[in-house]
């Protein structure tokens, strides 16, 4: 077994399920320990961030022999529930070149290679400072990322989401909001009286319907195309001989870069004004509620080329650049300036009964992070 192997196998086998999505679930501590227990026996310079008792952060550092750029990697420790999961999902299964468990592809393997791809550079040493992030909380809020990113600043971050050996420049962002549409309570038997806020909600999902076409339609941006809107969740209403007095729709509206929290808020408000003025006692809010900034992309960036280089080599064969769809941490490197990646390794079952990722991929992908970190960090 591989050093890089064998260290994904310790990492699964660390329960760290995040306690905001599983109650009682045992969170980054244990992993937190262990990992930063590693890099402090390979000479790394170790701090512990914790905004959230209990749920830690580690940042490992080699720093260079000066006149460098510096780099970090990041990735989080924490994983999904396990309710469903076939077999031990703590207990790392090797066969036909998978590693099998539960965090394994989401995301300890690229946490594995990144951590193994930084100690041999530090052993080979160079001129500007490598760091390692090894965060807590991106399966819920990121609280660990905002944490790093609010103290460090580093010159370039890769973050090492799976991404199929395919260097990702650029992705979606999100913002979420909760319509709550106003009605009148009265008995089932009083229609004079009551206002169905259920009914209301019909019109906005229409009209919500509408905007996604509409959005769909868009020219959109390279990799990426137009963003995209949907209602997630619906709520309202206490009994059968009732008219509901209010009605609540959550969604979530994928931004692409030029698109921000504010100006989907302005779409919606226009919706809803639009409705106001038309619709017959139609009266709603709006609330916004968790949103992120798509990863804006570097386009030519040093940090960029250096990893395409270093991918060709060790993959005999040009990476073509990608965007994705879903969110991640390093969007949260780019809202501060710092030029920031996605590239990480193949797998299967993300949040799924069954999770594991590509072995060769994951030594594959350690071998290129260690050739980007010694061309990025001595250029």
């Amino acid at each position: 077994m591989s050093e890089v192997v064998d260290l994904l196998a310790k990492l699964v086998a660390i329960d760290s399920v995040n306690p905001d999505l599983v109650p009682g679930g045992a969170g980054e501590a244990r992993i937190a320990a262990f990992v930063a227990d590693w890099f402090s026996a390979r000479g790394f310079a170790v701090e512990r961030l914790e905004p959230k008792l209990g749920r830690p952060s580690v940042v490992a550092t080699a720093k260079g022999r000066g006149g460098g750029r510096s780099l970090m990697f990041n990735g989080h420790l924490d994983v999904v529930g396990v309710t469903g999961y076939v077999g031990n999902p703590f207990e790392p299964r090797i066969e036909d070149g998978r590693l099998y468990g539960r965090g394994s592809i989401d995301m300890k393997a690229g946490v594995a290679a990144m951590m193994v791809a930084a100690a041999r550079a530090k052993a080979k040493g160079c001129r500007g400072d490598i760091m390692v992030a090894c965060v807590a909380d991106e399966e819920f809020g990121s609280l660990g990322s905002e944490a790093v990113a609010q103290k460090y600043r580093p010159d370039a971050v890769i973050v090492t989401e799976p991404t199929g050996m395919v260097p990702v420049v650029t992705h979606k962002g999100y913002a979420s909001f909760d319509i709550h549409i106003e009605g009148k309570a009265a008995h089932g038997s009083r229609p004079d009286l009551g206002i169905d806020a259920i009914a209301k909600a019909g019109h906005f999902l229409v009209a919500l319907e509408a905007y996604g076409k509409r959005l769909a339609q868009g020219k959109g941006v390279p990799l990426l195309g137009p963003g995209s809107v949907h209602a997630s969740m619906i709520w309202g209403g206490q009994e059968i001989s009732s008219y509901p007095a209010a009605c609540t729709v959550q969604l979530e509206r994928r931004t692409v870069p030029g698109e921000t929290a504010d100006t989907v808020e302005q779409d919606l408000r226009k919706i809803l004004a639009g409705l106001s003025a038309t619709v017959p006692d139609f009266r709603a809010s709006l609330n916004r509620q968790i949103c992120r900034d798509p990863l804006v992309n570097a386009d030519n960036s040093p940090i960029i080329l250096a990893l395409e280089t270093a991918a060709a080599g060790r993959l005999g064969r040009a990476a073509p650049r990608a965007g994705i769809a879903f969110w991640t941490d390093a969007a949260l490197f780019s809202d501060k300036g710092i030029p920031a990646m996605v590239f990480g390794p193949s797998g299967e079952g993300l949040h799924s009964k069954t999770e594991w990722a590509d072995i060769a991929s994951v030594e594959a992908c350690a071998d290129i992070l260690e050739a980007t970190a010694l061309s990025f960090c001595n250029g």
